[in-house]
C-alpha cells in the first residue's frame, strides 16, 4: 500500500508542475486515481496552491503516517478507528492547510491489512476442543444434581439437559406463527379441493381419508425430520402424494404434497431445505403417477422421487464450503432409498385403504377382475351361460369406455358382477334354460315380473356379502334403471284383452334408478345389445347394425340415459364400436355341406368332418 503511494503522490507532482494545464484539468486528472476519486474540491485546491517545498514536506509526512498505521492490525469492522488515529499522528511541525492536505491523502490509502480466514479459524477451535480435557461428571440413581435456592452452573444445566429433566419454556408466542401458517394452508387447501375435487370434502370416506393421511404424515414428519441426518432424508412422506393421488386423484395428492411440503418447513432446523426436499418429492410422486394398473407404476413413481431428492440434496449441498464427506454420502443414500420404502408403504396402504373406506382404488379392481374371485366362480358354476354373458358385455362396454375416455377398467368390473344376482335363481332366465323348459309357461305375467326385478335385490345383497365396493355394486340395479320388462307386460296386456289401463306398468319395471355415470349407462346399452343380437342370430352386418341402433334409440326413447352424462357425440362412438365388435362375433356361418362317404373315401371324409368341427370350435 506505501509503494502504491509513492507512485499516486509522484503523479500529483507531475500533475502541479504542469505548466500548460489549467487548474479544472488538473482537478479531473486527480479525480481520476481511483483512490483518489472522493477528494473533496478543497483538498485538491489546497494540495495545487502549495508550494514546492510544502508538498515535498506534505509528502514525507502522508507516507510516515501510512507507514506507521499500516504497521498496525486492521480488520475489515475496524477500519473507522484506524483512519480516527491518522490526525493525531501528523507532526504538528505542519502548517494547518499543510497539516489538512497530508491528513486526507494518507486516510485514502488507509485500508484493512487483517482478514478472517474460515479453515484456519475452523481448525484453530477444533485443535483447541481437542487440547482440552473433557469434563465427566456421574450421577448414581437418586443423587441430587442441584438443590432448590443453590446458584445453578452452566454444567447442571447440561446434566439436567443431558438426563431429561429439564423443560423447556413453553411461550404461547412461539405458536402464533406457525398456528397462522396453519390456517391459513388449511383454508387455501378447503378452496382448492373446492374448486378441482368438491367431491372430496362433500363425500365422508373421502374427506375422512384425507384427513387421516395428513395427520398421520404431518405426525410421521414430526418425529423424523427432528431426527438425525439419515431418519431426516428417509423419511416416507411421498408416500402420502401417492396414496392420495391413487385412491382420491391426482390433484387431491398435489395438494396434499403442498401442504406437508409448508409444514414440514416448520417442523426442522433447516426449513428452506426441507421445503424443496419434502414438497418437490410429493410434486414429482404425485405428478408422475398414472393410472395404477400395475404395481410397477408405484415403483416407477418411486424412482422419479429418489431423482427428485437427489437434486434436492446436490442444490443445497454442493454450494456449501465445507461439509463431511460422510454427511453428504448418508444423505445421498437415505435420498434413494426415501422413493422405494415410500412407494412400498403406498402399495400396502392401498390394499387396505379400498375396503377400508369404500373407495375403489384401481388395486382393488384388479384384485375384483381375477377370475377366481369367490362370487365370480359361483356364476360360473351356478349360471355358467351367465358368466359367459357377463364375459361378452365386458368386453362390449370395456371397448366403448376406451373409445369415449370413460373409465374403462371399473366398466368391464361392473359388467363381471352386473348379473350376479341370476345366481339365485339361474333357470328363470333365457340364457341358462334347457330347450324346451321354461318355468314362466307355468307363471302369471306379473310373478315372473317380479322374478326377473328381484334378481336385482338377489345382486345386491350377493355384493354386500361379497363387499363389492360401492362403485361396482351401482352396475347392479343401474344397468337395468328403470327399463319396462316388455315381454311380459306385452304378455299382461294381451292376457287384459289388449286393455294396457288394466295393466300396471310399475310393477313391470325395474327398480332402478338409472344410471348415474358413464360407466353404467355403457353396460345397460352393451347388456340390451349383446342380449338382443345373441337372441336374434343376425346373418348379416346390416342385421347387426339395425338391432344395435334399435336397442339404444329405445333407451334414449325410455329416458334411461337422461341422468348421466353421455353426450350425443358419445352414443354415436358407441354404436359404431358395438356394431364393430359384434360383427366380430356373430358373424355368418359357413353352411358345409355333408360329405359322401364310401370305403374309399371315408378317411378322407373323417378328416374332412374333424377340420369343420376345429373350424366350428375356433369361431
Amino acid at each position: 500500500q506505501l509503494g502504491r503511494a509513492r507512485q499516486v503522490f509522484d503523479y500529483l507532482g507531475s500533475v502541479r508542475a504542469d505548466p500548460l494545464a489549467s487548474p479544472a484539468q488538473k482537478r479531473g486528472w486527480i479525480l481520476a486515481v481511483p483512490e483518489l476519486a472522493d477528494l473533496s474540491s478543497d483538498t485538491i485546491d489546497a494540495l495545487l496552491s502549495l508550494s514546492a517545498a510544502s508538498w515535498n514536506r506534505v509528502q514525507q509526512e502522508a507516507l510516515s503516517v501510512i507507514d506507521q498505521v499500516m504497521r498496525s492490525e486492521i480488520r475489515e469492522g475496524h477500519l473507522d478507528e484506524a483512519l480516527e488515529e491518522v490526525p493525531a499522528r501528523v507532526s504538528l511541525d505542519l502548517s494547518d492547510e499543510e497539516s489538512a492536505v497530508a491528513v486526507a491523502l494518507a486516510q485514502h490509502f488507509v485500508v484493512p491489512n487483517s482478514f478472517l480466514d474460515p479453515i484456519a479459524t475452523a481448525e484453530a477451535k477444533t485443535r483447541a476442543r481437542e487440547e482440552v480435557p473433557a469434563a465427566i461428571r456421574t450421577f448414581e440413581s437418586g443423587q441430587i444434581i442441584v438443590r432448590e435456592g443453590e446458584r445453578v452452573t452452566a454444567l447442571d444445566i447440561e446434566a439436567l439437559d443431558q438426563l431429561g429433566l429439564r423443560q423447556p419454556q413453553v411461550r404461547w408466542q412461539d405458536f402464533v406463527g406457525p398456528g397462522l401458517v396453519a390456517v391459513l394452508e388449511t383454508v387455501l387447501l378447503g378452496l382448492y379441493l373446492a374448486r378441482f375435487r368438491p367431491e372430496v370434502l362433500w363425500e365422508w370416506q373421502q374427506s375422512l381419508l384425507l384427513l387421516l393421511l395428513l395427520s398421520s404424515t404431518i405426525a410421521l414428519a414430526g418425529l423424523m425430520l427432528r431426527g438425525g441426518l439419515v431418519l431426516r432424508y428417509l423419511a416416507p412422506l411421498p408416500m402420502l402424494a401417492l396414496v392420495a393421488t391413487a385412491t382420491l386423484g391426482q390433484p387431491t395428492g398435489v395438494a396434499a404434497a403442498v401442504f406437508v411440503g409448508i409444514t414440514a418447513g416448520m417442523l426442522g432446523d433447516k426449513p428452506m431445505e426441507l421445503v424443496a426436499y419434502v414438497t418437490f418429492g410429493g410434486l414429482v410422486a404425485g405428478l408422475t403417477l398414472g393410472p395404477v394398473k400395475r404395481i410397477g407404476a408405484l415403483f416407477r413413481s418411486g424412482l422419479f422421487v429418489a431423482l427428485a431428492n437427489l437434486l434436492v440434496i446436490a442444490a443445497f449441498w454442493l454450494p456449501q464450503e465445507h461439509f463431511q464427506p460422510g454427511d453428504l454420502v448418508a444423505a445421498v443414500l437415505s435420498g434413494a432409498i426415501n422413493g422405494g420404502v415410500s412407494s412400498s408403504l403406498a402399495l400396502g396402504l392401498l390394499f387396505v385403504i379400498g375396503p377400508l373406506f369404500d373407495i375403489t382404488t384401481t388395486m382393488r379392481l384388479i384384485e375384483l377382475s381375477r377370475p377366481d374371485h369367490p362370487l365370480l366362480q359361483r356364476l360360473l358354476r351356478e349360471a355358467p351361460a351367465t358368466y359367459h354373458h357377463s364375459l361378452m358385455v365386458a368386453n362390449l362396454a370395456e371397448q366403448a369406455a376406451e373409445r369415449i375416455g370413460a373409465d374403462a377398467l371399473l366398466t368391464r368390473v361392473g359388467a363381471y358382477y352386473h348379473d350376479v344376482g341370476k345366481i339365485v335363481r339361474p333357470y328363470f332366465f333365457t340364457e341358462n334354460q334347457v330347450e324346451g323348459l321354461n318355468p314362466h309357461d307355468s307363471l302369471d305375467p306379473r310373478t315372473s315380473a317380479e322374478v326377473i326385478i328381484g334378481h336385482v335385490r338377489d345382486g345386491l345383497e350377493l355384493a354386500r356379502k361379497y363387499r363389492l365396493p360401492s362403485r361396482v355394486r351401482a352396475f347392479i340395479p343401474e344397468h337395468h334403471g328403470t327399463a319396462r320388462i316388455g315381454f311380459f307386460y306385452h304378455k299382461a296386456v294381451r292376457m287384459a284383452g289388449g286393455d294396457p289401463s288394466q295393466v300396471d306398468e310399475s310393477a313391470y319395471r325395474h327398480i332402478g334408478p338409472k344410471p348415474q355415470s358413464r360407466e353404467t349407462a355403457l353396460v345397460m346399452l352393451a347388456d340390451g345389445c349383446e342380449a338382443a343380437v345373441r337372441s336374434a342370430r343376425p346373418t348379416s352386418a346390416e342385421e347387426i347394425a339395425e338391432i344395435v341402433g334399435r336397442i339404444i334409440d329405445s333407451r334414449v326413447a325410455d329416458g334411461q340415459l337422461d341422468e348421466c352424462d353421455l353426450t350425443l357425440h358419445d352414443l354415436a362412438v358407441v354404436r359404431e364400436t358395438f356394431i364393430s365388435t359384434l360383427k366380430g362375433v356373430f358373424h355368418p356361418r359357413i353352411k358345409y355341406p355333408e360329405p359322401v362317404r364310401d370305403e374309399k373315401s371315408a378317411p378322407a371324409a373323417e378328416q374332412e368332418g374333424e377340420q369343420v368341427a376345429h373350424d366350428r370350435d375356433s369361431s
